[in-house]
């Protein structure tokens, strides 16, 4: 699957790990940035991902930074992305299945690298159940 990774510093060494596991899993990743730990803005990050997933670029992306939460914010801005912070498996697997999240959003520094592989594992192994939910995920699209 073509999946792109972004963050801010705070998450730099979180992605550097995700990016090899990735890899290793067969997966073609897109290193969106950022290339250390210098402080950066998550917006920047969370913009580019979104911009990555809206092009078609990309299938799938996986937002980090300190909580998760702000670059999660910035990736939902683009009306192509549903990105949802998720902390364990059953989160993801409840975002894909009920909410056809492309993206999911990890705080670096609140989430260990084993769970972290598993949340990303569980989010690119999962499918949307369509059905009940599809209508769900179609109002999400209407502008508000």
């Amino acid at each position: 699957m073509r999946v792109a990774i972004a963050t801010d510093h705070a998450g730099f060494a979180l992605k550097q790990e995700l990016k090899a596991w990735l890899n290793e899993q067969g997966h073609a990743v897109t290193d969106l940035g950022t290339d250390g730990t210098a402080s950066v803005d998550y917006p920047d990050y969370g913009r580019v991902l979104a911009e990555a997933l809206a092009s078609g670029r990309v299938e799938r992306g996986v937002a980090l930074c300190g909580s998760g939460i702000g670059i999660m914010i910035a990736a939902n801005r683009n009306p192509a992305v549903r990105c949802a912070l998720v902390s364990e498996p059953y989160s993801a697997a409840l975002a894909r299945s009920h909410n056809d999240v492309n993206a999911i959003a990890l705080g670096a520094r609140l989430i260990g690298l084993d769970m972290a592989k598993q949340c990303v594992a569980t989010f690119l192994a999962t499918d949307f159940l369509g059905g009940r939910h599809a209508a769900r995920v179609d109002m999400l699209k209407e502008p508000v």
